[in-house]
């Protein structure tokens, strides 16, 4: 019988340091795998394990805080709407003016793929911020530009490289002349976010 005990005992030892071990692989293999992943990976895998009514807090160069569900990651940019905003807004949000990201202790813990399978790069993941400026242009979409300086609302004229054309105007009018407060050209390196319904 004691002899019972001792093997049980010994077997419960193994099993446990067994579990020690296999817990200490998989933490391993969570740091390799987030040790190759950049800021936007990351925004996209927290964007993935979100659920109906969950966001992302993300901070801003300048400290403002937002809630977003990501929507689509271009290569230097995401689109998004802002959960927390009232009426709903979409925002495009340059990859450049997240300061942080803010998660929860649930989104860290959240269980993830060992190694997903990498996917080609579609057609969205090569697309640019100046791109999807253009399209904003062309639609002439009443915007919000956050920048270091203050917010601006207008409409854009023109999208250049780095830079963008703004007819300034108050939110909810239409761009006529009559309307137009006047000009800005902003740095797309001062943007920190574009707000437009």
């Amino acid at each position: 019988m004691r002899w019972d005990l001792l093997f049980d005992d010994l077997a419960t030892q193994l099993d446990i340091e067994q579990r020690a071990e296999e817990r200490a692989l998989e933490l391993e293999e969570q740091r390799l795998r987030l040790s190759r992943l950049g800021l936007r990976e990351r925004l996209q895998e927290l964007g993935s394990a979100l659920g109906e009514s969950g966001g992302i807090r993300v901070q801003l160069r300048g400290g403002t805080v937002l809630t977003i569900r990501p929507a689509a990651f271009g290569r230097d940019w995401l689109s998004a709407d802002l959960i927390e905003r009232s009426p709903a807004r979409s925002c495009v949000l340059p990859l450049s003016a997240v300061a942080a990201i803010v998660p929860e202790r649930a989104q860290l813990d959240a269980p993830r793929d060992a190694e997903p399978a990498p996917a080609a790069p579609g057609l969205v993941d090569r697309i640019s911020l100046s791109f999807v400026l253009r399209d904003l242009c062309r639609r002439r979409t009443p915007i919000a530009v956050a920048t270091a300086d203050g917010d601006l609302h207008g409409t854009l004229d023109r999208v250049a490289r780095d830079h963008v054309d703004l007819a300034l105007h108050e939110p909810g009018l239409p761009r006529r002349d009559d309307n137009l407060q006047g000009y800005r050209i902003v740095p797309l390196e001062h943007v920190r976010l574009i707000t437009f319904r």
